[in-house]
């Protein structure tokens, strides 16, 4: 069951101001590097097996000297200066990030790519009770779309998450990086005033 309404606007003092991109790249760039693993790792000759003795003497043979067949130098040796583990996260200002939200619902807004709705409701947890919905919305199955809810329902989880173009959202968890990676947006009536909340400083 979805009840449209008009109301398009994010009610915010400061909606409407042309959107910040200098701010938007760098807070998406944040959330980038703290969805990183940073688990990639390598070995150094100290943790490659073997290459305990020396494999020829030091003199004598017209080779070149060696001390083990696991230097870098060798193939099976080690890596020099290969990656390891570590942790790419970091944080910027809270502020940041609020005026970074405000710029992407902002860049929606300005190309017409947001739906404003009185609720989002499913009868039953059924993908094809999801497809109705996306119908009854007239939204392209193929296009990325993001639905932001106030909280979230079992059933409208349940019957999204097979959608693979659909995502779901907290309006209290939304993010820039969250409304940037779909095409459109579609907020129910409770979440908008979430999110009017969220961007005027107000915590909940």
């Amino acid at each position: 069951m979805v009840k449209k309404t008009a109301e398009k606007k994010v009610k915010s003092e400061k909606t409407g101001r042309p959107v910040n991109k200098a701010v938007l790249y760098q807070v998406v760039k944040m959330y980038q590097a703290n969805l990183r693993q940073g688990n990639s790792s390598t070995k150094t000759r100290a943790a490659v097996s073997g290459g305990g003795r020396k494999p020829w003497k030091q003199k004598g043979t017209g080779r070149a000297r060696a001390g083990s067949i696991r230097s870098p130098l060798w193939k099976g040796g080690g890596t020099i200066f290969g990656p390891h583990p570590r942790d790419y996260s970091y944080t910027v200002p809270q502020k940041m990030r609020t005026e970074a939200l405000r710029s992407s619902l902002n860049s929606k807004y300005n190309t017409d790519a947001v739906t404003v709705v009185e609720s989002l409701v499913v009868e039953k947890p059924k993908t094809k009770e999801f497809i109705k919905l996306l119908l009854g919305l007239k939204i392209d199955s193929e296009k990325k779309t993001l639905f932001v809810v106030d909280k979230i329902d079992e059933n409208l989880r349940r019957a999204s998450r097979n959608i693979k173009q659909a995502g779901l959202r907290r309006a209290a968890d939304l993010n820039a990086l969250d409304v940037l990676n779909f095409e459109k947006l579609v907020v129910t009536k409770p979440a908008l005033a979430v999110l009017n909340e969220k961007l005027a400083g107000v915590k909940k």
